[in-house]
């Protein structure tokens, strides 16, 4: 009897270890296809830009690619550095997040792109501080509501109203979106007064419609959303290019390289809205199946969640899980015109270094936490 018993937990033992294996696989694996798929993309939709504005045609893959590979080799290593060492690492990555908010609003320093100054440029490369504020945030939300800081719902909505205050200032309406609905939803996962979020939500309700009618651009993007053909030679441009690709690859799609919004009819077309340069080469069952992928990585960050040995590790690996959902929700539904653009970029896909390395982050931790180590 004990040789069968031994012999039984052997085995579940066995199926664990082969389960666990194939969720870390899946965690390392999503993002890197997602990302080859995103590198292909990003040619296709940038090339002739490329050629004309910086006569090379190959600049975006070239830095998407290395990018890329800076992204595997951080992941990797945080798939190996334990997750817990950020529990004490996560104040002072706030506070550098916020110093670094604060710097790009300085002229000189952060470069303004499009009336939007989100960018500081070192010479050899740029960055976006809103994207570092993403994994900031939820490095710092998960330490705070890990004990009873939770309580301490004024001075933690301090520091969150200061964080989007100086992400409006740049301005950068969907990163502020996210942070929020990101607090709010791990808040509620901690276990927080419901009461507190309850009352939240209208007061955030109302400070965004007051940021739209204060807003000439917000407002009269919002009247793009809701009527696209007031102006389809200013304003309502974007969403009508997106719409024409989108509709154009039908069923089966164009084929690879036949885009023809890619010829500089598209904005955006390499970034933000290269969903809809994909739904015109690969149709409708193509964007489908590059759901599909997503949905798949969703899960497996929602089985490493359910998996975490600690509080924090849940909170960490639902932060993830949030983030990236939302951003997803939030470019695809800007993309078939269910909400209104907001300048999001879709995860892995999208051509942009900050992106691609704060996500990649993310990953090697949820990987870290999924592999089950015991403090």
């Amino acid at each position: 009897m004990h040789k069968v018993r031994h012999s039984h937990r052997k085995k579940q033992h066995q199926l664990s270890a082969k389960t666990s294996q194939g969720l870390n696989s899946l965690l390392f694996g999503l993002p890197i296809l997602l990302t080859v798929i995103g590198i292909f993309f990003i040619f296709e939709a940038s090339s002739v830009t490329a050629f004309r504005q910086l006569d090379d045609s190959f600049y975006y893959l070239k830095q998407q690619l290395m990018w890329g590979v800076l992204g595997v080799g951080m992941m990797t290593f945080l798939s190996k550095f334990n997750y817990r060492r950020f529990y004490y690492l996560a104040f002072p990555f706030l506070l550098l997040t916020l110093v670094l908010l604060t710097i790009v609003l300085i002229p000189g320093i952060g470069t303004t792109v499009y009336g939007a100054r989100r960018w500081i440029n070192l010479g050899f490369f740029s960055f976006q501080p809103t994207e570092f504020a993403k994994i900031a945030v939820i490095l710092y939300i998960s330490s705070w509501f890990l004990y009873k800081q939770r309580a301490r719902f004024l001075h933690f909505m301090f520091i969150l109203g200061l964080m989007i205050a100086l992400i409006m200032i740049q301005p950068d309406l969907g990163t502020a979106i996210l942070i929020f609905s990101l607090f709010v939803t791990l808040y509620f996962l901690s276990g927080g007064n419901l009461t507190y979020i309850l009352g939240l939500i209208p007061i955030a309700g109302i400070g965004g419609i007051v940021l739209v009618v204060t807003s000439p651009y917000r407002l009269r993007r919002l009247m793009a959303f809701v009527n696209p053909a007031s102006d389809p030679k200013g304003i309502s441009y974007h969403i009508n290019q997106i719409l024409i690709s989108l509709s154009s690859g039908g069923i089966f799609g164009k084929g690879f390289t036949n885009s023809r919004q890619k010829y500089q009819f598209l904005p955006e077309a390499h970034t933000d809205s290269i969903f809809a340069i994909i739904g015109e080469e690969v149709g409708f069952i193509g964007a489908i199946l590059l759901i599909g992928i997503y949905i798949m990585l969703l899960y497996a960050v929602y089985k490493a969640a359910l998996k975490a040995q600690d509080r924090f590790g849940y909170l960490l690996a639902s932060g993830a899980l949030i983030i990236l959902g939302l951003q997803l929700v939030i470019n695809l539904g800007g993309m078939i015109g269910v909400i209104p653009l907001t300048g999001v970029p879709l995860p892995f896909v999208s051509y942009g270094g900050s992106s691609l390395l704060v996500f990649y982050a993310l990953m090697g931790i949820v990987i870290n936490i999924a592999k089950g180590q015991k403090g």
